[in-house]
């Protein structure tokens, strides 16, 4: 029995990273995938948990194995998505969840046709700058940065499945934990877990 992959994509602000925690927190049969990374390990941060921790030379050897589904080097570090490991997991009969920008998406949907995707929309632009002001972290550039960035990858929400505008948070989440519901009950899915009985069905 094969899992479902998930792919969770907004613009930054929107509430993904959020919404991803509660959806963890309310379904245990989603699991987040583990990206690869040559960045050190943080405090409190464990191999195999949070990443998969690499040097450099390992990382390129996986890259150029084509191991990596997309990768890409972020502040002088490496990140990747691995393939193999991904394609493990959901042979394994998990599913899995990947927080990713839409242009790894893309490259990912091109190697699992299958995978469920979710776009998260902020219920407004000026709602999307209020928010990201309210972090109170970033720079007015930074800031002016960021919001050319999510009205470009808005754009992007008609390759999606399902779209989640996040206007109040628990209502999201609802949606987000109804998408996953829903795809499980897809009939590929449901014969896949209960293949004795449409046998029976499909029976002359």
């Amino acid at each position: 029995m094969s899992g479902t992959l998930f792919i969770v994509t907004a613009p930054s602000g929107a509430g993904k990273t959020t919404l991803v925690k509660g959806l963890l927190e309310r379904d245990a049969a989603v699991h987040l995938s583990i990206s690869y990374t040559t960045r050190p390990p943080r405090p409190g941060e464990e191999n195999g948990r949070e990443y998969h921790f690499v040097d450099v030379a390992k990382f390129r050897e996986l890259r150029d194995r084509g191991e990596f589904l997309e990768w890409a080097e972020v502040h002088g570090n490496y990140y990747a998505t691995s393939r193999v490991w991904l394609q493990a997991q959901i042979d394994a009969g998990r599913d899995m969840l990947l927080e990713i920008d839409w242009q790894g998406a893309q490259q990912v949907r091109k190697a699992f046709p299958g995978a469920v995707g979710v776009f998260v929309l902020p219920p407004s632009t000026e709602e999307l700058e209020r928010r990201l002001r309210g972090r109170g972290t970033d720079s007015e550039d930074v800031i002016g940065r960021r919001l050319l960035a999510a009205r470009g990858e808005m754009r992007h929400v008609a390759e999606f499945d399902y779209v989640i505008i996040n206007n109040e948070l628990p209502a999201a989440l609802d949606d987000l934990v109804a998408v996953v519901r829903a795809a499980r009950l897809r009939y590929a899915n449901q014969h896949a877990r209960f293949p004795t009985y449409f046998e029976f069905l499909e029976k002359d």
